[in-house]
């Protein structure tokens, strides 16, 4: 029996009223080992991404930090680790699909990788760019860097709205970046408080207003995959499935 047929109950027993998970690709972890904050060693990656399989994952779309001054993470370290992994996993019989992305910080490095064309994308015109701020202020450079992201044809996911004080306190702020066709990827584990309850309310309040395209669990270590199991039973995980996810066509 597989990991969310032992949380939701087996296909067999199921009641017109039970939740079937629908999510088939995780999206944003950091699992590419010792590039960032994520896992450490190639272990601790296969250990993780066998559990995601456990749990009815068929693909893992991994999203390693690039910070200018910090995490200088680029194809060339990456793509190399990543083929490691797929083949530790196909020796060992797992069909499961692994790649790598990235999640990009709005700096003052991001702007000029858009110019160069170095940008790691996904989704299935390899045109979505995953990225990030900082958590207590945005930075200057943000409305012209999502220009230039649009200009140059990519498609820009914001990770972790809820994270970013500065628009919680002003919930106009998310209006205004859906209306410039910004797509907002939530936190698996804000549904459940991890970061802290005012986390939670803002991704409730996203969730209400049906301005979620994107899931992802933002796992780092093992500790927050353990954690997913509650969150599959929390009634906004089941409301937030209700969307029209992007997750299944990544």
């Amino acid at each position: 029996m597989s990991f969310l047929s032992k949380i939701f109950g087996s296909k067999h027993n199921q009641s017109t009223n039970q939740f079937v998970n629908p999510i088939e690709v995780e999206f944003h972890s950091h699992l590419i080992p010792g590039v960032d904050d994520g896992v450490e060693t190639l272990e601790q990656s296969l250990e993780i991404l066998n559990g995601f399989q456990s749990m009815g994952i068929r693909k893992v779309i991994t999203t390693p930090h690039v910070m200018s001054d910090f995490y200088k993470n680029s194809r060339e370290n990456l793509l190399p680790i990543l083929k490691e992994i797929q083949a530790k996993l196909k020796a060992a019989g797992s069909n499961l699909e692994v790649e790598v992305a990235a999640e990009y910080m709005i700096d003052d490095g991001f702007i000029p990788k858009i110019e160069a064309g170095e940008l790691l994308c996904f989704g299935p015109e390899k045109k979505h760019v995953l990225i990030e701020l900082p958590f207590m202020t945005e930075p200057a450079i943000f409305k012209e860097a999502l220009f230039e992201l649009q200009v140059a044809g990519y498609k820009p996911i914001l990770a972790h709205p809820e994270r970013y004080s500065y628009f919680a306190f002003n919930k106009s702020e998310y209006e205004a970046l859906k209306n410039r066709g910004i797509l907002f990827q939530v936190n698996l584990l804000s549904l459940i408080g991890y970061y802290s309850k005012p986390v939670m309310e803002t991704a409730q309040f996203l969730i209400d207003q049906k301005m979620i395209d994107v899931i992802g669990s933002d796992t780092h270590h093992i500790r927050h995959q353990q954690l997913l199991p509650e969150v599959y039973n929390n009634k906004y995980y089941k409301k937030v499935c209700e969307l029209e996810l992007l997750n299944n066509q990544l």
